[in-house]
């Protein structure tokens, strides 16, 4: 199957030619800018430029690993002169020769960006050019989920009728990643238009979880998620309808943020939903989330919701980041979202260990129950109604010309896996969704349930919640959806979450080092600075994240 879809051609053209350079003169739609230079350089060390570090000869700097390589670290290397952004990028190109259609063949990539070479020998001599002086995500390999739009490459959705769908412009948050000095590595395998949590597509197949290959990774963002797990590059973008960010970060033993509604553009990425899709970034640290965060949201006046976010985001979500932050902290643990079966032995296990690093650190662990909580959480999905009108806006953007130009035909072209084809077909089946009587039954329990959470937040004096993003382990491949995931707390309120590793679960013959189990923490709106402090007070701590033992290094 994998071998129809424009992976080896792109690969070919990234590891022999090197590429071509694809006109980038389209305009873009105009967006708020960033952050000043002045303020992401003075909170990231990273993008600290100075004249003694450019002197610094390569013979007394410290040599680069590539494996579990932050930004950080990889700005330190161009600074001393031991690394270029052109020698990173084959790098890990040949970490996806290596791992993704063979070896442990985890199915990560739809596409390698075949200017990827070219684009970074372009930064490289900026870099030369402007004595170092660039941007927060200058030469930094990114991979994009492949719902998001870029104009010098397909966007597939993960689906083979478009397989050759290539929009217009880069979508609003990809466009501004280039800006910010970014390299677009590739595009990465899904669940097939991030319907469903398992990572399976009809142009991409299934990806495998490299920590138990009997697994999958998660859903519906597993292919970005394996590519960061497995050092296929460093920073990485999701979208969030259900848990699509979160579940993936779970299982890969990363970092994922679902942004306060209203914080990210949507724009230019395929969709799911108006009132619960999300997209943002996903990576090994919290840190490098937080970097790639910062450059990700913004207003953006083709997603109008962008406006409420317009004044409610610091200067900078990497100046958050405390050591100390989780001292005096009022944690709360809702009962009611933990299992007590024996199959949830395992992430139980690890949580308890989270509370207990957690008030080692100074937090207050407070336990407390919601007996409607499960109730709600189970009926605030509204994608079903909203996808066929926010889908064929989606194509009515993308223009003529294109393979496929409406829902209709993209579901009467039945090339959708069968489970996603089934949904696709229930969702263009209902007529006028929005003025449906479930649907303003299901868009009344979402601030039922929103207004539940708070109050009680409120009563307890709590600062965020803590639960396991997944009461179980990753699914099975071979399976049709990721059981038992607690992640409508926040699609199904609009709160912001952040997942970071949490631990593993004991080890077996497929699993040698265990399986990662994802913890998360929820708050009010616009507290991700708080959440990502305490995520981050957490991983300076205990030092939970550990490679997968199927993709050793290279050299």
């Amino acid at each position: 199957m994998f071998s129809s879809t424009p992976f080896p051609v792109a690969w070919h053209a990234s590891c022999t030619l090197f590429g071509s350079l694809i006109d980038r003169s389209q305009p873009h739609p105009p967006f708020e800018p960033m952050p000043s230079p002045t303020t992401i350089l003075k909170s990231s060390l990273a993008a600290t430029i100075t004249a003694m570090a450019l002197s610094m000869s390569p013979a007394h700097a410290k040599p680069f690993v590539l494996e579990e390589a932050t930004v950080d670290s990889i700005h330190a290397a161009y600074r001393d002169g031991s690394l270029t952004a052109t020698e990173l990028v084959k790098q890990y190109l040949e970490r996806i020769d290596a791992y993704d259609q063979k070896g442990p063949a985890l199915r990560a990539f739809i596409t390698v960006n075949p200017q990827a070479l070219a684009e970074a020998a372009r930064l490289d001599a900026e870099f030369k050019a402007k004595h170092g002086h660039v941007g927060p995500l200058h030469g930094i390999p990114i991979v994009l989920k492949d719902n998001y739009n870029t104009k010098d490459m397909p966007t597939s959705g993960g689906n083979l009728a478009m397989k050759n769908s290539r929009p217009p412009a880069d979508a609003f948050t990809v466009d501004r990643m280039r800006r910010a000095g970014a390299i677009i590595l590739g595009k990465t395998n899904l669940q097939e238009f991030a319907r469903g949590g398992v990572s399976n597509s009809s142009l991409g197949g299934q990806v495998l979880n490299p920590y138990d290959l009997t697994r999958t990774p998660g859903g519906s963002s597993g292919g970005t998620a394996v590519a960061l797990a497995t050092n296929m590059a460093v920073l990485g973008t999701g979208s969030d309808t259900g848990q699509s960010i979160r579940s993936p970060a779970s299982a890969a033993s990363l970092v994922g943020i679902r942004a306060t509604r209203g914080l990210v553009s949507r724009a230019g990425v395929i969709p799911n939903s108006l009132t619960q899709d999300e997209v943002g970034p996903l990576a090994r640290t919290v840190k490098d989330a937080a970097l790639l965060f910062d450059v990700m949201a913004g207003y953006d006046p083709h997603d109008p919701i962008t406006a409420l976010g317009v004044g409610k985001r610091p200067a900078s979500y990497v100046a958050a980041l405390k050591g100390a932050t989780l001292k005096g902290a009022r944690i709360g643990v809702l009962n009611n979202v933990y299992g007590k079966e024996d199959r949830h032995a395992d992430v139980n296990r690890v949580m308890n260990q989270v509370m207990r690093t957690m008030e080692g650190q100074g937090a207050t662990i407070v336990r407390f129950d919601l007996p409607d909580v499960d109730k709600l959480a189970a009926n605030v999905s509204t994608d079903r109604w909203e996808a066929r009108t926010v889908f064929d806006q989606y194509f009515a953007d993308l223009g003529p010309n294109q393979p496929v130009t409406s829902f209709r035909q993209l579901v009467d072209t039945r090339s959708a896996t069968p489970d996603v084809q089934k949904t696709m077909e229930a969702e263009i089946a209902i007529d006028d969704g929005m003025n449906n009587a479930t649907y303003r039954e299901r868009t009344a329990n979402r601030e039922k349930l929103r207004i539940l959470l708070a109050s009680k937040m409120a009563d307890l004096h709590l600062d965020a919640i803590l639960y396991p993003l997944q009461r179980v382990l990753p699914a099975l491949a071979g399976g049709v959806d990721q059981p038992e995931r607690n992640g409508a707390l926040s699609h199904g309120t609009g709160f912001p979450a952040v997942t970071f590793p949490g631990g593993f679960s004991t080890p077996t013959a497929t699993a040698p080092i265990g399986v990662p189990v994802g913890a998360e923490l929820l708050g009010l709106d616009y507290s991700e600075p708080k959440l990502l402090s305490y995520a981050y007070a957490f991983e300076q701590a205990a030092h939970v994240r550990k490679m997968p033992v199927s993709t050793p290094p290279l050299h």
